[in-house]
């Protein structure tokens, strides 16, 4: 008898050993959690193994220098970068350039962001719109209002008379390369 109590002690003893050194160690888990950085939304993440997403392969373009800066004065990136899905109609450089003169440098002060967020966001559907399945005469209402014009001549598809002259899969969308700014109507 002396010898189960003996045991049952010694089992005891172990046990609640063990239990308090998980509960030192889940603490310590939860203190390292607590201590990541949340103020860096999925823009911030850094992966060198997924698809780019829309505002990463733009960023990553040399003709696409203009818009991204338009996306970051406006304070777009963090949105362009989540999930989506996103179709993001993309004027090139040479599109702004097309511009009047002092248009774009006018458009990135601070207090013309709302006029910004307008133009990109008419450049910017929430869903997947492949070219190849867009048909004539079509129209989508674009994240800022307004509706673009998908016209079709042979195998050439135009959003608003703007020719898509490029389409780039992304992570969390598609970008249709055009060389037009988009101006709501």
């Amino acid at each position: 008898m002396k010898k189960s109590i003996l045991f049952l002690a010694i089992v005891s003893l172990i046990l609640t050993t063990s239990c308090k050194e998980n509960t030192e160690a889940t603490k310590e888990t939860n203190t390292t959690k607590s201590n990541v950085d949340l103020s860096v939304g999925q823009e911030g993440v850094q992966d060198e193994v997924s698809n780019p997403n829309i505002v990463q392969v733009a960023s990553g373009s040399k003709d696409h220098t203009t818009l991204v800066a338009a996306i970051k004065a406006a304070g777009l990136v963090t949105s362009l970068s989540n999930a989506g899905p996103f179709t993001v109609f993309a004027p090139t450089n040479a599109a702004f350039d097309k511009l009047p003169a002092g248009t774009v440098d006018g458009l990135l002060k601070p207090e013309k962001k709302a006029d910004l967020e307008n133009i990109l966001g008419y450049h910017t559907y929430v869903g997947n719109l492949k070219a190849e399945y867009m048909q004539d005469g079509q129209e989508f209402d674009m994240v800022y209002g307004g509706k673009v014009k998908i016209t079709k001549q042979g195998d050439k598809t135009f959003v608003n008379g703007s020719e898509i002259v490029a389409s780039i899969p992304t992570s969390n969308g598609i970008i249709h390369v055009i060389g037009d700014v988009l101006l709501p109507k």
